[in-house]
């Protein structure tokens, strides 16, 4: 059986339903086998105020001899949610719950091998929150359902590349949690993940923490305690990695081709440079757990969801890289 990859919808009230109809509908993704895990209601409404007139929507339950035509979109359908339940662009503890489930359907699907990957489309955290699932966002969720002990965020664009040693915390936290075996972890995962990405070794760079990388202890000794000897190891394992590198420089030379892919050390450290040159076109990938997933690297966008200006670059270019990750 070819092996399919899913689609979760998103939160309905956002972007989702209308970035994955947009890639649909300009057949970018046609020579994969797709399904849309959602609220069939949702996406027929969807195509509807978007005028997706090429576009056929089917109902499947059965993910055995799959049909793949072009522009038909075949959705698992969850049937959690009408159309009159929510608020376009708002929050609602519905919407939160129903995006929940998808996510968990999805890796349900995966566990039991009936799927191959999962791309997903953005998520509210306060909504899921609002309906009583305690979890950060898509990596946690699939860290817990999986099993997955070792994972980190890697964030992927052809400008620049970055994965994270910590992500939803506090930066106090991140600070105080920083471990030698922690971004030994992650330089093992940014090796084999880009790997995988990109067919070659990578060049790894590991930031510092402090400013100016600590300055030789000057500004902080987390470089000299924890970082350096980490980088010394996997050095010596082989891996092509060096640093650490000031995090005010380290971001810029790999954008210009020095570094295939930079270890950040907390969230917005990561974040900030690729969302700076890639918001609409890099892709989220969750490495280290035994199941398949890109999504998107932006969220729900509520103030213009559903009026038919959301870029859908990113879907395609996660929707792609899944494709290559499952060979």
């Amino acid at each position: 059986m070819e092996a399919i990859i899913a689609i979760t919808m998103g939160d309905p009230a956002g972007i989702g339903p209308e970035i994955i109809l947009k890639t649909f509908a300009g057949g970018e993704i046609a020579g994969l086998n797709l399904i849309v895990i959602g609220d069939l209601n949702v996406m027929e409404a969807a195509r509807k105020q978007h005028g997706f007139n090429n576009i056929v929507i089917e109902k499947v339950s059965n993910l055995d001899n799959l049909k793949r035509k072009p522009f038909q979109v075949n959705v698992w359908d969850m049937n959690l949610l009408n159309m009159s339940d929510f608020k376009i662009g708002s929050l609602s503890s519905l919407t939160g719950n129903a995006s929940f489930r998808y996510i968990e359907e999805s890796i349900h699907l995966a566990n039991s091998s009936k799927i191959a990957a999962v791309v997903t489309a953005p998520i509210s955290k306060e909504a899921i929150a609002m309906a009583g699932h305690s979890f950060a966002g898509h990596t946690e969720i699939f860290a817990q359902y999986t099993g997955g002990r070792s994972y980190a965020m890697l964030l992927y664009d052809k400008k620049l590349s970055v994965i994270h040693v910590s992500t939803h915390i506090s930066m106090a936290e991140a600070i105080s949690s920083l471990n030698q075996e922690r971004i030994e972890d992650v330089i093992r995962m940014a090796d084999s993940s880009m790997k995988k990405i990109t067919g070659n070794r990578p060049k790894i760079a590991v930031a510092g923490l402090n400013p100016h990388a600590g300055e030789g202890g000057l500004f902080g000794n987390q470089e000299i305690q924890v970082i350096t000897p980490a980088i010394k190891k996997m050095t010596v394992l082989g891996i092509n990695v060096s640093g650490p590198y000031s995090p005010d420089t380290v971001f810029l030379k790999a954008s210009k081709g020095y570094f295939d892919i930079v270890v950040a050390m907390y969230h917005d450290q990561g974040h900030i440079p690729v969302k700076m040159l890639g918001f609409e076109s890099g892709v989220n990938v969750t490495v280290g757990l035994p199941v398949i997933r890109t999504s998107v690297d932006h969220g729900t966008a509520f103030d213009i969801a559903w009026k038919g200006i959301a870029s859908n670059e990113s879907m395609i270019n996660a929707i792609k890289l899944a494709g290559r990750l499952i060979g």
